[in-house]
C-alpha cells in the first residue's frame, strides 16, 4: 500500500503553508481566539488560492472530488488557527460535499459555485438540547403550507450558525414514532424572520462561535428543502452516507494539525529552555517523550490519509474512518497535554500557543462523533474481525 501525497497534493500542501505564515500570523491567531472572531477576510483571501473547489465537480467550476487533498488542507490551517479551519470545513464540506451528494440540480447551479468563491457557509442544525448521537429523535418540526415551509423547535451546538448563509437543519416532518422515514433537511437563512441565535460560551475552537439557535414559525419556501420535492422526508438518507463519513475525518485533520502545531513548539522549546546547565532537550526523559508523540503523529497521518483515500474512491471506509477518527483525535489530547507539561508553567499562561492548543484538543474526541460511538462503531461494522486482521 503507497501512501505517500500525489505530487499535486504536495503542492497544495505547500501552497496553504506559505498562506498561512503570511496571512494567518501567531498573534492574529492569537487575536481571534480571544475575541472568538472569524476573519472572513482571510478566509476570502484563502478562497482566492482555489483550495474551496476541492469538493465540487468541474461543471460546477471546481475541481472535482479530492477528499485527501481536502484534509491536508484542513490539516495545515488548524496548525495555526481554528477561526479559519472550521469555516473551511463549514464551505467545502458541510455546503459543498452535501451539496454533491443530496442537493437538487437547480440547488447544485445556484450554491456550488458560491462554495468554491467562498462566499457559502453552511452551519449543521442537527443537535438538539435532548438529542445528540441518536438524531432520529429530532424535536424541532416542519409542516408545509402551499409552497413554503413553518419549522418550530431549536437546535443546541450549531456551530458557526452566526456565521453561515444558512443552517443545515434536520427537522421532523411527520409522526415521531416513524423516526427515520419522515426527516427531511431544510436550508434555513440565519436572518430569516423567527430566527434568534445566541453564542454559548465554551472553552476552544473560537472563531466559529457555538450557539443555540431557535426557530418560532419560520418560513422558508419549498425549495430550500435540501433534494428539492424528493428530499421531503428522506433527511435521513442523507446524513448516514458518504459524507458522515468524511465528517470524521475532518476532525481527525483538525486533530492532526493541532497535534503537529504543538509538537512543532515543544520540539523548539526544550532547545531553548535551560535547567541547571543545559538545555532540558539533552535530559533523556524528554527525548524520550518527543520521540513518542512523533511516532503517535505519525501513525494518525497514516491513518487519516489512507481512510482519505478510500473516501475519494468512494469505497466502504466506515471502520477505517472511525478508526482514523478515535485514533487522531485522541492522539491529539495526549500529545497536546504532553506538549503543556514540558511548557511547565508557561503552558498554562495565555501568552504562549499550547494553552489555546489544550483548549481545542479536548472538545476533538468528543464532535463529529464521540471516541464511545466511534469504538462502538468500530466494533459493530467489524462482522468478521479474524479475516480483517
Amino acid at each position: 500500500m503507497d501512501i505517500r501525497l500525489p505530487e499535486h497534493v504536495r503542492q497544495i500542501r505547500e501552497t496553504v503553508a506559505r498562506f498561512v505564515d503570511r496571512e494567518m500570523p501567531r498573534s492574529a491567531a492569537a487575536d481571534w481566539d480571544a475575541r472568538n472572531h472569524f476573519p472572513r477576510d482571510v478566509f476570502a483571501r484563502l478562497a482566492q488560492l482555489g483550495v474551496m473547489g476541492l469538493t465540487v465537480p468541474q461543471e460546477y467550476g471546481g475541481h472535482g472530488r479530492d477528499i485527501l487533498a481536502t484534509m491536508v488542507v484542513i490539516e495545515e490551517l488548524s496548525r495555526r488557527s481554528l477561526a479559519v479551519s472550521v469555516p473551511y470545513i463549514m464551505s467545502a464540506c458541510y455546503a459543498g460535499m452535501n451539496l454533491v451528494d443530496c442537493g437538487s440540480e437547480a440547488q447544485k447551479r445556484a450554491l456550488l459555485p458560491r462554495v468554491v468563491d467562498g462566499s457559502l457557509i453552511f452551519a449543521y442544525g442537527w443537535t438538539e438540547p435532548d438529542v445528540g448521537a441518536d438524531l432520529a429523535s429530532v424535536k424541532t418540526r416542519a409542516r408545509r403550507d402551499g409552497d413554503w415551509i413553518e419549522i418550530t423547535g431549536a437546535k443546541r451546538f450549531c456551530s458557526g450558525a452566526d456565521i453561515a448563509d444558512y443552517i443545515y437543519a434536520l427537522v421532523r416532518t411527520g409522526d415521531e414514532a416513524a423516526r427515520y422515514k419522515n426527516l427531511s433537511i431544510v436550508l434555513i437563512p440565519p436572518d430569516a424572520p423567527g430566527v434568534s441565535i445566541s453564542r454559548i460560551e465554551s472553552l476552544g475552537m473560537k472563531g466559529a462561535a457555538t450557539t443555540d439557535v431557535v426557530f418560532e414559525q419560520v418560513r422558508v419556501p419549498l425549495e430550500n428543502v435540501m433534494g428539492g420535492e424528493a428530499g421531503w422526508d428522506n433527511g435521513w438518507s442523507m446524513i448516514v452516507g458518504s459524507g458522515l463519513d468524511v465528517e470524521k475525518l475532518e476532525v481527525a485533520a483538525i486533530a492532526t494539525g493541532v497535534a503537529r502545531a504543538a509538537l512543532e513548539d515543544a520540539w523548539s522549546y526544550v532547545h531553548e529552555r535551560r535547567q541547571f546547565g543545559r538545555a532540558i532537550g539533552e535530559y533523556q526523559s524528554i527525548q524520550h517523550k518527543l520521540a513518542n508523540m512523533k511516532t503517535q503523529l505519525h501513525a494518525a497521518r497514516l491513518m487519516l490519509y489512507h481512510a482519505a483515500n478510500l473516501a475519494d474512491a468512494r469505497e466502504s471506509a466506515g471502520v477505517e474512518t472511525s478508526m482514523a477518527k478515535l485514533f487522531a483525535t485522541e492522539m491529539a489530547k495526549t500529545v497536546v497535554l504532553e506538549c503543556q507539561t514540558i511548557f511547565g508553567a508557561y503552558g498554562y499562561v495565555k501568552s504562549l500557543d499550547v494553552e489555546r492548543y489544550v483548549r481545542d484538543a479536548l472538545l476533538l474526541p468528543i464532535i463529529g462523533g464521540s471516541s464511545a460511538v466511534q469504538r462502538n462503531n468500530i466494533f459493530k461494522w467489524s462482522s468478521q474481525p479474524a479475516a480483517a486482521l
